[in-house]
C-alpha cells in the first residue's frame, strides 16, 4: 500500500511539474524573443513548438532575435516534433514532448521553417540587425 501511495505522490508531482512546462500555450506571441536565461554567451531564446495549428503552432511565430543570438526550438507539445528550416540548413532531429534542440545561430534574415512531420506547422525567424554587436578589430 505504502508503494501505490509513494507512486500516487511521485506521478502527481510529475504531473504538475509538466503541467507547469506548458503553460506556454497561447503565450509569448508578441514576435519578439526573450532570452531564456544568462550564460557565457550571451544568453539563448528559445521558440516554444506548442500544437499542430499552422502558423500558430510556435510562439512566437515569426519570432525575431538579436543578430548572432543562439536559439534553441523546446516541444511544449505532447507529441514529436522535428524543426527544419526550408533550405535544409537546420534539422533539429526528432524533438520527443519535453525535450529542447541544440542551440543554433541564426544567419539569414527572414528564415522560414517547419516541422518535417507535420509539414502544415510553419514558422519564420527574423533578425533583429540593429542589435548587431558593434565590430571588434580593425576591417579591411
Amino acid at each position: 500500500m505504502r508503494i501505490l501511495f509513494r507512486l500516487g505522490v511521485i506521478l502527481g508531482v510529475s504531473a504538475g511539474a509538466w503541467a507547469c512546462s506548458a503553460s506556454g500555450y497561447g503565450s509569448g506571441t508578441s514576435g519578439s524573443v526573450t532570452p531564456a536565461g544568462p550564460s557565457g554567451d550571451g544568453g539563448m531564446v528559445t521558440v516554444n513548438v506548442v500544437a499542430i495549428n499552422g502558423a500558430q503552432s510556435f510562439s512566437p511565430n515569426p519570432a525575431t532575435l538579436p543578430a548572432g543570438q543562439r536559439i534553441v526550438w523546446h516541444n511544449v507539445d505532447t507529441v514529436t516534433h522535428r524543426v527544419v528550416l526550408n533550405d535544409g540548413s537546420v534539422d533539429t532531429g526528432n524533438l520527443p514532448p519535453g525535450a529542447t534542440s541544440a542551440p543554433m545561430t541564426l544567419v539569414r534574415n527572414g528564415a522560414a521553417y517547419h516541422c518535417s512531420i507535420h509539414p502544415e506547422m510553419i514558422g519564420t525567424l527574423n533578425m533583429d540587425t540593429a542589435s548587431a554587436p558593434a565590430p571588434t578589430g580593425t576591417t579591411y
